[in-house]
């Protein structure tokens, strides 16, 4: 791989997801250099809540508050009758004091220029940009930056990066859920069931399971592969580079981007503290990056697919899972810390799911690595004893010497 000097001294953005309010205060309580979220149109996520103009100019002002960037994503490939709106859309993300636009069709780039020139624009990663005449080309026409396509190699990256002035930043998805469909331009979705995968209403049909049917003997389906269940063949594994951030630093790239706006608050605030404490240690000592075992640990303690690396080391051969399509989940997410009670001694918690007096919690802290602890005696509001936490959003005490700071996040093993 083509390794610049200058690329290790790059520093590295660590970018998460905010599908809605509650997202993007964990991605900011977990250490979040900049979120990406969505409006109501033009988004690549239209499951997720996303933001309203309003909500939109309070989460600008809250993430700036934190010396943050909040980048707006207008990635669709929107039809006629949306154009007209685009100008609003824009006039919008000014008002409300987003940092830069993330674009991929053509013509929405030349209407941002036309509405709003100084604004920055990022080229989506559906632009589908695999080579450097095209991100000079992006480059000369006014784009800061480029999301490459996620089917590149470091090495292709790096080419890239020697290639193209160093004011272009470059972005990849480091993390998440990938789709089969090259840069997620798919029509299967489309096709099914009518829901268009290029306007965000992707309904995942990747994921399911199929047979075959032969033309003579309706109604008989065969595996596709030896399973009762049917076959994942368009079922790609989630990616995973948590053990590679020198390498992907290395290669020049400068954000390093986590999908996730239709996950949890839980996967957004665990996923967006081990790649920032991930970034810390490569930053600290680059020319001898060694990741801590429990960051490593820590993007297993969310819900995910089987993990691989992509594209980034070549052709994925082993990205495909062709068992189910389910989610491998080892940890449950049971509450949340409100504060501590120097009085009683008790951790104050706001509860998320139930769980049992003397069941063993690990507690992630927004800085620093879990801890666990026994919750040998909880508390109702009233500090009376309790054997569960039974009701849905209680508020609870948990008794503890150890001292936790607000948003800390509690969990149990197991489902």
């Amino acid at each position: 791989m083509l390794v610049n000097e200058d690329n290790k001294a790059r520093s590295l953005e660590v970018l998460a997801p905010a599908g809605d309010m509650e997202r993007l205060d964990a991605a900011l309580t977990f250490g979040a250099d900049a979120v990406y979220l969505g409006g109501k149109m033009f988004g690549m996520r239209a499951a997720s809540p996303n933001f309203t103009s309003e909500q939109l100019s309070v989460a600008c002002e809250k993430v700036h508050s934190k010396g943050k960037r909040v980048y707006l994503t207008c990635n669709t490939l929107p039809r006629n009758n949306e154009m007209p709106h685009f100008e609003q859309f824009v006039r919008d993300a000014s008002d409300a004091g987003v940092d830069a636009l993330i674009v991929s069709d053509i013509g929405l780039f030349a209407l941002i220029k036309k509405y709003a020139p100084d604004f920055e624009i990022h080229m989506s990663t559906q632009t589908g940009i695999v080579n450097y005449v095209t991100a000079n080309e992006l480059y000369n026409m006014g784009a800061k930056r480029v999301v490459l396509a996620r089917e590149l190699s470091l090495d292709e990256i790096a080419e890239i990066r020697a290639k193209t002035p160093k004011e272009l930043e470059i972005e990849a998805f480091v993390h998440g859920a990938m789709c089969v469909s090259f840069s997620g331009r798919c029509l299967l979705s489309q096709y099914l069931i009518n829901r268009d995968a290029n306007r965000g209403e992707c309904a995942q049909p990747c994921r399911w399971g199929y047979h075959l049917m032969e033309e003579k003997r309706p109604n008989e389906f065969y595996p596709i592969y030896e399973d009762e269940k049917g076959s994942y063949i368009l079922n790609a594994k989630d990616l995973c580079m948590i053990d590679h951030i020198d390498k992907l630093a290395e290669a020049g790239i400068d954000s390093l981007k986590i999908e996730g706006r239709a996950k949890s608050s839980y996967y957004v605030s665990v996923i967006t503290n081990a790649y920032r404490h991930a970034v810390d240690e490569y930053m600290n000592n680059p020319s001898d990056f060694k990741l801590s075992p429990w960051i490593h640990d820590e993007v297993f303690k969310v819900s995910h697919r089987a993990y691989c690396t992509g594209f980034f080391f070549g052709h994925p051969k082993d990205c495909q899972y062709y068992e189910n399509s389910g989610y491998i989940r080892d940890y449950n997410a049971v509450a949340m810390v409100l504060g501590y009670d120097e009085e009683h001694g008790m951790i104050e918690c706001v509860q998320r799911n139930k769980f049992l007096r003397g069941t063993e919690l690990e507690l992630l802290q927004p800085d620093g690595e879990p801890i666990k602890l026994v919750a040998d005696e909880i508390f109702d509001q009233s500090f009376e004893p309790i054997d569960s936490t039974k009701h849905a959003a209680m508020k609870f005490y948990i008794k503890s010497e150890l001292r936790f700071v607000k948003n800390t996040i509690v969990r149990t093993p197991g489902e």
